[in-house]
């Protein structure tokens, strides 16, 4: 068994140590350690029957190597982590998808992603690195999602759509076929999305409007 740590502590980290229990019910693949939390102050707090171990900086005193499952919604925040924990050479990044997940041999999932229960992904789609996607939501064909992406609860990307890099997309919404979603966007709940988003913009609504540029 590879041992791993969850990194973040909070409700998502508990979902996530969730999907973790639910893959070695299957196949034992991972003896899980704990949390990690750059927040000092939770340090040695209990949750869910699992110790808050330290921050990112007591993963790199490690002596063996390790793997971690990075439990963070935000893509910038993510990537952050990413880049401290990538000077560790004892560090790997895990690949959790929960055995409930309906997916083809024809999809790529990247390392670091995390794909939680009841989520369907049919064929020839790609999946970045560090992505999130989280309780059922559906792939369509032909779909791209980029590096740290997060899509929330409930969301329906239909076939050939394009998700960019760090965009967030929110619970329950829907983006018709073909689509474009630039990067760094972040999609609000409910919205539904019928033309090409540009990046660096919050939208909501049914159709989509922009509400925020950054």
């Amino acid at each position: 068994m590879k041992k791993l740590y969850i990194i973040g502590s909070g409700g998502f980290g508990r979902e996530v140590l969730w999907l973790v229990e639910r893959i070695n019910q299957v196949n034992k693949l991972w003896d899980i350690q704990g949390f990690i939390d750059d927040d000092k102050a939770l340090c040695g707090r209990i949750e869910n029957n699992y110790k808050i171990l330290g921050d990112c900086e007591y993963l790199g005193s490690l002596k063996e190597n390790i793997y971690v499952a990075i439990a963070i919604g935000s893509p910038k925040i993510k990537e952050k982590i990413v880049n401290k924990l990538s000077k560790f050479s004892n560090v790997y990044f895990a690949t959790l998808v929960d055995p409930s997940v309906l997916y083809s041999e024809q999809v790529k999932i990247g390392e670091g992603s995390i794909i939680c229960a009841g989520t369907i992904i049919t064929v020839n789609i790609e999946i970045g690195k560090h992505v999130i996607i989280n309780l059922d939501c559906t792939v369509g064909h032909d779909s791209i999602i980029e590096d740290y992406a997060t899509i929330l609860p409930s969301v329906n990307l239909s076939g050939n759509t394009i998700t960019k890099k760090y965009t967030t997309i929110g619970t329950g919404a829907k983006i018709i076929q073909g689509i474009t979603i630039g990067e760094n966007v972040m999609v609000g709940a409910g919205t539904v999305v019928i033309r090409d988003i540009e990046g660096n913009c919050t939208v909501v609504g049914n159709p989509a409007k922009v509400i925020k540029e950054f």
